[in-house]
């Protein structure tokens, strides 16, 4: 396995915090001499504004474009109300996404056992899941043209924003998920607002063709978005892969925390197209967010990280076995009661950033 060279944005709010364990963790891999890799920083978000007046530096834009890999803290904050909005579009996440084109956003959604009393949903409903939110990445709403905000001849204010996909940009993302379904239960759900969006008629329209004529044996449905939505706390086992647009699947895999007990527990992957010299573009994150109102507190829950960091184990590194292992040691520290404050239910003992990621090390000692 050649050494891969591993970027590090902590970014925002709690990103330090959590990106500081998932680092602790990442360390512990190279040290044992299971991965080789480097991991560099690099200056990103509100801190590298204050020193430089840019969200991303252009050596930090340049890094990301030659790193093997991101790790990502979070991007956002009450701070940002203050930096022009075209700044912090050319500094933000998004621009990354693009730059990169990592157009496949890979969200594994699970029910963890050990944390049933932290869950919102009955054992009954929720136990027992295991779903992926396959999210088209850099199209869509969050991409569109024309967009912004105008004033209008009556001194009214317009904010336009606009849908829209190519045949060729749902044909990927559909390729995707068709795969990635081939590799579990072989099931995809498909999910669109087609009754009353012609983005979304066309996304039904692709991703049925795909299917017939690249991926006969995957069973296909389809579910409108609203509906997803509530069968997510409803009945979520019915679920293998999901696979939706940007802003549907932005909305969509945040539902989802509800199963896993705390958006804290969900990781992501961000994958563009392998390159002619077999690199993969990709960005690994936590799905929560800043969370500004408990930065700086030592309270935030590292795991969501943590387990980014076991998915890029898995694409990356191209090694299952090592992501496996990191995730039976987060089990193992949740078996073991290590409960951060979004985790813990009433009574039960609590522990802060820090001392979660010490526990993960410690499983990872004990099943090593």
């Amino acid at each position: 396995m050649s050494k891969r060279d591993l970027l590090v944005l902590a970014g925002d709010g709690i990103g330090p915090e959590v990106m500081a364990e998932a680092c602790r963790v990442a360390e512990w891999f190279i040290g044992k001499g299971r991965i080789e890799a480097t991991l560099t920083a690099s200056p990103f978000g509100v801190s590298a504004w204050r020193d430089s007046g840019e969200l991303m530096p252009a050596s930090t834009l340049q890094r990301v474009r030659e790193a093997d890999a991101i790790l990502f803290g979070a991007n956002g904050g009450p701070e940002y109300d203050a930096i022009p909005h075209a700044l912090r579009r050319a500094g933000s996440l998004l621009r990354i996404r693009k730059e990169l084109d990592l157009y496949a956003n890979i969200r594994p959604v699970r029910h963890w056992p050990e944390l049933a009393a932290s869950c919102p949903l009955k054992d009954e409903v929720a136990g027992g899941t295991d779903l992926v939110v396959v999210r088209e990445n850099t199209s869509g709403l969050y991409f569109g043209e024309p967009r912004g905000i105008e004033t209008l001849a009556d001194g009214r204010k317009r904010g336009v924003n606009t849908q829209s996909y190519s045949s060729d940009e749902i044909e990927r993302i559909a390729r995707v998920a068709f795969t990635l379904a081939g590799t579990r239960q072989g099931r995809v759900c498909s999910v669109d607002k087609s009754n009353v969006m012609e983005s979304g008629a066309l996304w039904r329209e692709v991703v049925h063709r795909v299917h017939r004529e690249e991926f006969p044996r995957i069973e296909l449905s389809d579910m409108l978005a609203d509906n997803c939505a509530m069968q997510l706390v409803r009945a979520p086992r019915q679920f293998d892969v999901i696979l939706t647009d940007n802003m549907f699947g932005d909305l969509l895999s945040d539902c989802a925390g509800s199963i896993s007990g705390s958006l804290g527990m969900l990781p992501s992957a961000s994958l563009g197209a392998r390159r002619a010299d077999g690199r993969l573009p990709a960005l690994y994150e936590p799905v929560h967010g800043s969370a500004p109102d408990i930065a700086g507190q030592g309270v935030a829950n590292p795991l969501a990280a943590v387990l980014s960091f076991a998915m890029c184990l898995q694409y990356t590194f191209g090694a299952p076995g090592e992501a496996d292992l990191l995730l039976r040691a987060v089990r193992q520290a949740l078996a073991d009661g290590a409960r951060t404050p979004d985790l813990a239910a009433s009574g039960s003992r609590r522990v802060g950033t820090r001392q979660m990621g010490d526990a993960v090390l410690a499983a990872l000692g004990s099943l090593a």
